[in-house]
């Protein structure tokens, strides 16, 4: 059973708004997670914005005002609100967790395409 699994993703037109959704289980719960990350076309995987489980955030400076991370612990799911979005934010996005022991997890992947 793969423990987080996003979904959300789309095409989309500069200026619109996605919102993108991972949700854990099996031994993961919402304290575990840590936060989401993107890869563009031909590039690196990058972080994006992270969340605590006390509930602070750190956005990135590329998406700072535009992004917002968030959870709802009672239903183990955790958010990326985007808006104002740009043909440079195309990319996989991914969520992360990271178990007590240190273990990163990642999802599958959700694919957001924004035409200019």
């Amino acid at each position: 059973q793969v423990p987080l699994v996003e979904s959300g993703g789309g095409l989309v037109q500069a200026g619109g708004s996605l919102t993108l959704s991972c949700v854990v289980s099996g031994s993961l719960s919402s304290d575990n997670f840590v936060g989401w990350a993107r890869r563009p076309p031909g590039s690196e995987r990058q972080l994006v914005a992270t969340i605590t489980s006390g509930g602070s955030t750190h956005y990135e400076d590329f998406v700072k005002g535009r992004f917002t991370i968030s959870r709802d612990d009672a239903k183990n799911t955790m958010y990326l609100q985007m808006n104002n979005l740009k043909p440079e934010d195309t990319a996989v996005y991914y969520c992360n967790a990271q178990n007590d022991y240190g273990d990163d997890y990642w999802g599958q992947g959700t694919q957001v395409t924004v035409s200019s």
